[in-house]
């Protein structure tokens, strides 16, 4: 994203890692010299003040990190270990791990042989968007835990890219599982929220998978071709607060901005009903195969204000915060919130 003025800056990619892994059981260390962690805790992972979770920073003084000082990092990893029981350890990038081209591999053994437990390392670096970390943090946790084939239960269906900053809610897990079996598709499995680490371990006995946001569509495709299982993409959660306001769109131009697979489902229940110019935009990954005629990315303030005042749209669907930055738009906002933009939670 570019400068920005009216905006607050979004959830970066370290605190989308971090959230994947939340639930987990895992160690999590978070490779800086503490600010970075701060903001996880503090202002990106919803779930903090009410779950806790093992997330230490590494605690490096500058030059420490700067020359990439890794033994006094894994010395500390190894102390943790010794007093905290953890399924793994997980070590996550910033920004100084990344211009120093530090080596995730030789830290992943270090890891590994040191504290005797299984380690996953996440090269983020605190330059990219939310949804970027947990694509990587999903794909890294599945590669190096759902390694054994098992039988496949029916009925069975493994929901990937259900976080709080993805669903604004801190019982996302058990909504989006509800829906999952309102809708008649099985019995949910969404990894990582109410679900610890042997649901990943077991992803082959799922009898299919549901992609429910572009971080989990990598992860997908990579257990169809390990173990063949299937998967479709779509979102059946959608929160009773905004199906209520999805009327009287008739006949009108919308603009529906949230990450791509829930805006996608949203404009699909608007047109079940009536006949409508729906369009979707989002902050975040907009995937070529899953976008329609019309569909854009959202970069910059100042674009996004100039594709909503001058894009003749009668109704905008996002979240709130969004309409800081639209000094010139009177049209109907409907509010949908999106808490890796905001902050804020649907209850």
């Amino acid at each position: 994203m570019n400068m920005i003025k009216y905006l607050s800056p979004f959830a970066p990619d370290i605190s989308g890692a971090v959230s994947v892994l939340f639930e987990l059981g895992s160690l999590i260390v978070i490779c800086d010299a503490g600010g970075c962690t701060g903001n996880v805790c503090g202002f990106d992972e919803p779930r903090w003040f009410q779950k806790k979770s093992a997330i230490f920073s590494a605690g490096l003084r500058d030059m420490d990190a700067i020359l990439g000082c890794d033994e006094r990092l894994i010395t500390k990893l190894q102390d943790a270990v010794s007093k905290i029981d953890a399924a793994f350890t997980a070590i996550i990038g910033t920004p100084v791990p990344a211009v120093i081209g530090t080596d995730f591999r030789a830290l992943k053994r270090m890891a590994e042989k040191r504290t005797g437990l299984p380690a996953i390392t996440i090269e983020t670096s605190g330059t990219s968007l939310y949804d970027e970390g947990e694509e990587s943090a999903m794909l890294k946790l599945f590669q190096g835990f759902a390694t054994e084939g098992f039988p496949v239960k029916r009925g069975t269906v493994g929901v990937l890219g259900v976080t709080p900053l993805e669903f604004s809610s801190l019982q996302a897990g058990e909504l989006m599982a509800s829906a999952v079996e309102h809708s008649g598709l099985g019995r949910a499995v969404c990894y990582g929220m109410g679900r610890g680490l042997d649901s990943v371990q077991h992803a082959s006995a799922a009898e299919k998978n549901l992609v429910v946001s572009p971080a989990g569509l990598k992860t997908a495709k990579y257990l169809r071709s390990t173990f063949g299982t299937p998967y479709t993409i779509g979102c059946p959660l959608i929160s009773k607060n905004l199906k209520e306001k999805l009327t009287g769109l008739a006949g009108k131009r919308v603009l529906v901005i949230h990450q791509q697979i829930l805006a996608n489902s949203v404009r699909n229940r608007i047109l079940d009903s009536v006949d409508a110019d729906v369009t979707v935009a989002s902050w975040f990954m907009l995937k070529d195969d899953l976008k329609q005629k019309g569909d854009f990315r959202l970069t910059d303030e100042r674009q996004f204000a100039a594709a909503v005042e001058d894009g003749g749209y009668n109704v905008v669907i996002g979240d709130s915060f969004l309409k800081r930055a639209l000094r010139h738009y009177y049209g109907q906002f409907i509010d949908f919130p999106h808490f890796a933009v905001s902050g804020r939670l649907e209850e």
